[in-house]
C-alpha cells in the first residue's frame, strides 16, 4: 500500500508551487501528472509580478532571471475608428524591481520548480501516471487510484488529496461540489505570427470583423488569440483561412504582410473558453485549486496567477495540518473562505468585461456601446496616474496578494 501525506494531482503551475512548498515545510507530498513532459504549447505563459516576488521569497529569482524571457510592461488597446493604440495597463507604475509580467515557456517554469522540489527528500513526482478515481471509505477521499502509461495500476493513499488538475478536473464530476456555469461570448483561436523590430511591444490589442485579437510579445513573435463568437470555430473554418488572414490583416494593418505565414488550419487551436466555479472547493480529504476550483476567461490573462495565489494560500493553511498528520474539514473549508472573495471579485469583472467590452465587438456593435464613451474611458485611463494603477496592478497582483508559509522561505 502506497501512502503520502499530501496527494497533489496535477503538475501545473498551483500544483508545482503546492508540491515545492509543502516539500520545503517538510511535508511528505507526491504529485501526479498524466503528461510524459511539461512540453504543451499555447498555455498562459505569463508569470506575473505577485509570482515573481515569490519566486525571489523561495530564493529562486537568479535562476529564474536565466530563464529565456520576455518582459511585458504596458497593456495597450485599440480605440476610436482610427484604432490607435491606447495605453490603458502601464505596469512601471508599480514599485519595482517586478514592475513587468514576464513571458516565460511555461514549461520551463516548470522545470525549474521540479528541479528546486527534487532537492527535499519528501518530495516525489510521477511523470505519466494519470489520477483515474478517488478512494472513498466512510465519506472522506482517502488518495487516488492511478494508472500509468504504461498500463500499470495502483492506489495511493494520502492525508490530503489536491486536485490541481484544471478545469477537465476529475473533482469536477463530484456532485456535491456544485459547479456553476456562466456565459460566455467567445471562444478563443491560438496560432503565431512572426514578430519584426519595428513592431509594437508589450501585449497589444485589436478588434476586427466579429472578432477581437491580442497578441504577446515574445521576442521573435507573436502568440495571437483571436477571440470569435461562441461556437463560431466550424462555420469560420468553413469560409476559408484566406478569408481569415484578410480579415486579421485589415484588423492588425501593421502585421499585413506576413498573415500569409499562417498557412494551414492545423496551426489555429481552439480554446473552448468557459468560466465557472464550484460551490465548494472541498470536501473531507479533498481540496479544490486553481483552475480546478474555478476556470477562468483569458480576460485580463490573470488565470495563472489567481492558480499560484490559491497554492501559496492552501499551503499557509495546511502546512501545520499535515505535519501533524491530521487534516481536518475546517483546514479544507479555510482556503476556500480565504480564496473565494477574490475569485468571485475577479469573475464578476472578468463578465463585466465580457458583456460591455467583448459580446459588443463579435455582434459587430462598439463596445460600451458607443465608441466616443469607450474612447473617453481610455482616455482617462491614460491621463490618470492614480487610474493607471489600479488596472497595473489588478493585473500585477490580483485582488488579494497571499504570502508563503515562512517554512518554505530561504
Amino acid at each position: 500500500m502506497e501512502r503520502t501525506a499530501c496527494c497533489v494531482v496535477g503538475g501545473g503551475p498551483a500544483g508545482m508551487v503546492l508540491a515545492l512548498l509543502l516539500a520545503r515545510s517538510g511535508v511528505e507530498v507526491t504529485v501526479l501528472e498524466q503528461h510524459d513532459d511539461f512540453l504543451r504549447d499555447f498555455r498562459g505563459d505569463t508569470v506575473h509580478p505577485s509570482t515573481l516576488a515569490l519566486l525571489d521569497d523561495l530564493g529562486l529569482a537568479e535562476k529564474f532571471a536565466r530563464l529565456p524571457q520576455r518582459r511585458v510592461h504596458t497593456v495597450q488597446l485599440p480605440v476610436g475608428a482610427g484604432r490607435s493604440q491606447v495605453t490603458v495597463a502601464d505596469l512601471t507604475v508599480l514599485r519595482g524591481p517586478y514592475n513587468y509580467v514576464a513571458m516565460v515557456p511555461q514549461w520551463d517554469l516548470l522545470d525549474l520548480l521540479a528541479d528546486e522540489a527534487r532537492r527535499e527528500p519528501s518530495f516525489q513526482l510521477r511523470m505519466g501516471t494519470e489520477a483515474t478515481d478517488f478512494l472513498v471509505e466512510r465519506g472522506r477521499v482517502t488518495g487516488v487510484r492511478y494508472r500509468t502509461r504504461d498500463g500499470r495500476r495502483g492506489e495511493l493513499r494520502a492525508l490530503l488529496t489536491v486536485a490541481c488538475d484544471g478545469r477537465g478536473s476529475l473533482a469536477r464530476s463530484r456532485p456535491e461540489l456544485g459547479l456553476r456555469r456562466y456565459r460566455c461570448p467567445m471562444d478563443a483561436w491560438w496560432f503565431r505570427l512572426p514578430r519584426h523590430a519595428g513592431d509594437p511591444r508589450g501585449l497589444v490589442g485589436a478588434a476586427g470583423d466579429r472578432f477581437l485579437t491580442a497578441m504577446i510579445d515574445r521576442g521573435d513573435y507573436w502568440q495571437c488569440a483571436a477571440l470569435i463568437p461562441k461556437g463560431s470555430d466550424a462555420r469560420r473554418r468553413a469560409a476559408g483561412l484566406d478569408r481569415f488572414r484578410a480579415q486579421y490583416a485589415a484588423a492588425v494593418p501593421w502585421i499585413a504582410d506576413r498573415v500569409d505565414r499562417l498557412s494551414d488550419w492545423d496551426e489555429v487551436k481552439l480554446l473552448d473558453v468557459r468560466l465557472d466555479r464550484l460551490r465548494r472547493w472541498h470536501r473531507p480529504g479533498l481540496l479544490c485549486i486553481g483552475d480546478a476550483a474555478h476556470a477562468m476567461s483569458p480576460v485580463f490573462g490573470i488565470g495563472i496567477n489567481l492558480a499560484v495565489e490559491d497554492a501559496v494560500a492552501a499551503a499557509r493553511h495546511l502546512v501545520g495540518p499535515l505535519r501533524h498528520g491530521s487534516v481536518g474539514l475546517h483546514d479544507v473549508r479555510g482556503v476556500q473562505r480565504r480564496r473565494r472573495p477574490t475569485t468571485v471579485a475577479t469573475q464578476g469583472l472578468q463578465r463585466l468585461a465580457h458583456a460591455c467590452l467583448i459580446a459588443p465587438v463579435l455582434r459587430g456593435r462598439p463596445p460600451l456601446g458607443d465608441v466616443r464613451r469607450a474612447r473617453h474611458a481610455a482616455g482617462l485611463l491614460a491621463s490618470s496616474r492614480l487610474l493607471r494603477r489600479l488596472p497595473a496592478y489588478f493585473i500585477g497582483y490580483g485582488a488579494l496578494r497571499e504570502r508563503p508559509p515562512r517554512s518554505a522561505v530561504r
